[in-house]
């Protein structure tokens, strides 16, 4: 579908009702304007061959190009900008286990990400940090959600966002969002009036080996021969090092019919 005359985005930019892609795999920009409308920037071609660091100039462009259109139009009431938490969780304050918990403050390491080809996380890091400083330079309203992995019915083990999954558990900040709740999280931060900045939004960590089980055997397809079996000889808990209370705390009296059911003390 084709953008309202009125609103100023580039042709490339799709619009739908839908404004979130459940396999976290394709950029996607939530802008809701006074008429109820999300507008998706959209980058398909490039993302079903796979991250890459063009990926990453690609998606920062496109992040430019959509906030500059919302400037541009007088009928964007809010953005809501749908990020990553690999925007957050690479850097090397991950290497100190004594340090604070991850949470909104936190940017993933730009350097890190190219050194170690984690493009997702290149990716969302340099989109998310040039939509903020377009938005401050603006004078737009925007929020960001920066979700864990989507669990929506097409994720798999290809999913972009799992480069380095090994890594995020060790650390205890390997964090998946039910997809149900992600819609529902975009839905609060655009509604409340007392939303702002980042939101990290998830609501299951996968910090021990029977959930890491579960999780490959979900990922992989059901004819995979290769489904680790479920073994029980690993019993190490992981502590949880990701925070998302700043979302919970404003979700607290949204009436949506799914909750986080994890936040750290």
């Amino acid at each position: 579908m084709a953008p309202p005359a009125s609103s100023g985005i580039e042709e490339e930019i799709a619009v739908d009702r839908d404004g979130y892609d459940s396999s976290n795999a394709t950029k996607t920009v939530c802008v809701m304007d006074a008429s109820g409308h999300f507008a998706s920037a959209l980058v398909r071609r490039l993302l079903l061959r796979g991250y890459t660091e063009l990926t990453a100039e690609v998606e920062t462009m496109a992040a430019h190009n959509v906030l500059e259109a919302c400037a541009q139009t007088n009928t964007v009431d809010k953005v809501v900008f749908t990020s990553s938490l690999t925007a957050v969780v690479w850097s090397n304050h991950r290497d100190n286990p004594t340090s604070h918990d991850f949470d909104e403050r936190n940017w993933s390491d730009v350097n890190l990400c190219k050194k170690f080809k984690l493009w997702h996380g290149l990716s969302k890091t340099l989109a998310e940090k040039t939509a903020w400083a377009l938005a401050m330079d603006r004078g737009i309203s925007m929020v960001s959600i920066n979700g864990g992995l989507v669990m929506g019915p097409d994720v798999t083990i290809s999913n972009p966002y799992l480069k380095g999954a090994a890594e995020m558990y060790e650390d205890g900040v390997m964090a998946s969002v039910d997809l149900r709740f992600y819609v529902d999280a975009h839905i609060c931060v655009f509604e409340d009036v007392s939303s702002y900045g980042r939101y990290l939004c998830f609501n299951h960590v996968i910090n021990c080996n029977e959930d890491a089980m579960k999780l490959a055997r979900m990922l992989l397809p059901p004819s995979d021969t290769s489904t680790p079996p479920l073994s029980f000889e690993d019993t190490r808990v992981h502590p949880q090092r990701i925070s998302n209370k700043k979302l919970n705390k404003l979700m607290v009296n949204f009436d949506g019919k799914f909750q986080a059911d994890c936040s750290a003390d």
